[in-house]
């Protein structure tokens, strides 16, 4: 009986989300008094044994070429034989596009409960109950798994990584990997930008900026905290920004611990991908702005007011 995390990982180094994972992970083992240990397919550069001040006691790796690339079926079938060899119980995976894919497939092979989108440690005082958010985040559910292998997707950035001395150990797991279906035949890479999906500050804009040629008001403070830049959907749909950059339902939904909006109405569909922010700020000068009411603060004024006057406070800050 184990724990057996999925650590994602992108051109051989392990994501943030998947770090968060192994830590939960492991106290999710803590709790139930088993070894947590961490599963990485494809080849990988990160120093893998470093995974043990995540609380991870090993590191089982199947290097090969084609899991280089995502094939969600092979991934599956690779993840199957090494739950089984290992005896785990409960599989954890980041709640991202990865784990999204994967996590369901496995569910169904194994006949496992599945938990997507969990947001805190199981309680396991009666039973096994998982908390998630629902909704959009408008609520939450506490969900009981009952099934023989229980399987949680935690949301990025919703659980606090605590780090503490150890060393984890690593060994080659030998798995039969199918050929897959999907074949890459190109990649196109977005070179000099903090990836939204791991960005922990997000500074973002909408149509109250009335064209692209003021974006610099959100990209020079962008820059100046080291925060991704992200853009509402009308933003995207005229093209002032590109589309990878736009959050909410129908774009990227983002868990920052800082989401900066600057002339973003709100609505409802572009609260549903970021209403999991820990901290909102919002600038409109409309005072009746949905967003308002979703902000922890919030300033009615113009923008082009306002935000000079906050990168220039920022700048005088950090001695820029």
């Amino acid at each position: 009986m184990s724990v057996l995390v999925f650590l994602d990982q992108s051109e051989g180094i392990i994501k943030k989300s998947s770090l968060e994972a192994a830590n939960y992970g492991a106290k999710v083992a803590e709790q139930l008094g088993v070894a947590a240990e961490g599963i990485v397919l494809g080849n990988v550069t990160d120093d893998l044994a470093a995974l043990g001040k995540y609380g991870l006691k090993k590191v089982h790796t199947v290097k090969n070429d084609t899991l280089d690339h995502l094939d969600a079926q092979v991934f599956t079938n690779v993840l199957v034989q090494a739950i089984a060899a290992s005896g785990a119980t409960i599989v954890v995976f980041s709640n991202n596009m990865n784990g999204k894919a994967i996590a369901p497939r496995l569910s169904a092979k194994l006949k496992a409960g599945l938990v997507s989108g969990a947001i805190a440690l199981p309680d396991t005082s009666n039973g096994f109950v998982v908390k998630k958010s629902v909704f959009s985040g408008k609520a939450f559910a506490n969900i009981a798994v009952n099934t023989p292998v229980k399987i949680i997707a935690l949301n990025p950035n919703s659980y606090n990584i605590v780090t503490a001395d150890g060393t984890a150990e690593v060994a080659a797991f030998a798995a039969t990997v199918d050929a897959p279906k999907i074949t890459v035949t190109a990649t196109n890479k977005i070179v000099g930008e903090v990836p939204l999906s791991e960005a922990e500050l997000v500074i973002s804009g909408g149509r109250g900026l009335k064209g692209p040629e003021n974006w610099g008001l959100v990209t020079d403070l962008a820059k100046l905290l080291g925060a991704a830049t992200a853009c509402s959907r009308a933003v995207a749909d005229v093209h002032w920004r590109p589309h990878h950059e736009h959050v909410g339902q129908t774009g990227l939904a983002i868990a920052p611990n800082l989401y900066f909006a600057i002339g973003i109405s709100g609505a409802i569909q572009h609260l549903a991908g970021v209403n999991r922010s820990k901290v909102i700020v919002v600038i409109n000068k409309d005072p009746e702005a949905p967003f308002f009411k979703a902000a922890d603060y919030g300033i009615v004024g113009d923008a082009f007011e306002v935000m000079p006057k906050i990168i220039e406070a920022v700048r005088k800050l950090k001695g820029a």
